[in-house]
C-alpha cells in the first residue's frame, strides 16, 4: 500500500538521522505543517542546526529512476513497467519558500535534500542533493555556522506553536492542496501569480495557457479551459 510504502521510507530515514546525526546539535522534527499565503506546505522532515535548516524529503521508490531538474515528472522502472511520480526538486522548492517566509530567513540558509530510502538506482545524472544512501553523512558535510543560538531558539519556539495549532492537521492540509492545485490566478507550485502566456513552439505554438511569472524558477502551467 502506498501509505505503508511512505511511512516505511520516513521511519527510514528518521532513524538514520537519529543515529548518525548528534540530536543536541540537528533538532529533529518530523511531518510538519507550515501555514503560507496560500495554504500550507508539509515537509517530511526538518533540522533545525547552526549550520542551517534542512528540509528532508523521502521516496520509497525502488527500481531505475529516470529525471532531471527541469522535468515536471520523474520516471520509475521496476519489473519492465513504467511509473511516473512529480519531480521532488519541484516540491522542495516551494518547501523551501514557504520555510523562508514562515521563519523569516533568507533561503540560502534552508537546504533540501531529497532522499531515496527504497532499493533504486539513478539512470540519470542527479544534483548531489538527491541521494539514495548516507543521509547523516550528506548531512553533516555542511560545517559552516550560520544560525546563532538566538536565532535556533526563536525557530525551534514558532516550530513548537505549530504543534498546538488545530488548524494544521493532516486532513487540513490535504483541503488546502486540493484549493490550491485549483487556482486559476495563484501557482500551486510556489505561490506567485499565474500570468496568460503565448505557446512560441510545439504542437500548440499561437495557444494561450497560465504559467507562473516565476519562471524560470518555476515551469508550472496550467491548461486554459
Amino acid at each position: 500500500m502506498k501509505w505503508l510504502r511512505g511511512w516505511f521510507g520516513e521511519t527510514k530515514a528518521t532513524f538514520t538521522m537519529w543515529l548518525g546525526l548528534d540530536s543536541n546539535v540537528y533538532r529533529r522534527q518530523h511531518n510538519v505543517i507550515i501555514p503560507t499565503t496560500n495554504g500550507t506546505t508539509q515537509v517530511d522532515h526538518l533540522l533545525v542546526s547552526p549550520f542551517g535548516l534542512f528540509i528532508v524529503e523521502t521516496k520509497n521508490i525502488k527500481g531505475w529512476i529516470f529525471g532531471s531538474p527541469d522535468q515536471p515528472t520523474w520516471t520509475q522502472v521496476l519489473f519492465g513497467e513504467k511509473y511516473q511520480f512529480q519531480n521532488p526538486i519541484r516540491q522542495t522548492f516551494r518547501q523551501r519558500k514557504s520555510l523562508s517566509e514562515y521563519f523569516q530567513l533568507d533561503e540560502s540558509l534552508i537546504r533540501t535534500v531529497i532522499y531515496f530510502a527504497g532499493d533504486c538506482k539513478f539512470k540519470t545524472l542527479l544534483p548531489p542533493n538527491v541521494i539514495n544512501s548516507g543521509l547523516a553523512t550528506h548531512i553533516a558535510q555542511f560545517q559552516d555556522r550560520v544560525l546563532p543560538d538566538v536565532e535556533i531558539n526563536r525557530i525551534l519556539a514558532k516550530l513548537e506553536k505549530l504543534q498546538f495549532d488545530p488548524s494544521l492537521t493532516n486532513s487540513e492540509h490535504i483541503k488546502s492542496l486540493r484549493k490550491r492545485h485549483s487556482s486559476t490566478t495563484i501557482c500551486p507550485k510556489c505561490g506567485s501569480s499565474l500570468v496568460e502566456r503565448t505557446a512560441k513552439s510545439g504542437k500548440n505554438v499561437g495557444g494561450k495557457f497560465l504559467g507562473c511569472e516565476n519562471y524560470p524558477q518555476c515551469r508550472f502551467t496550467r491548461n486554459i479551459a
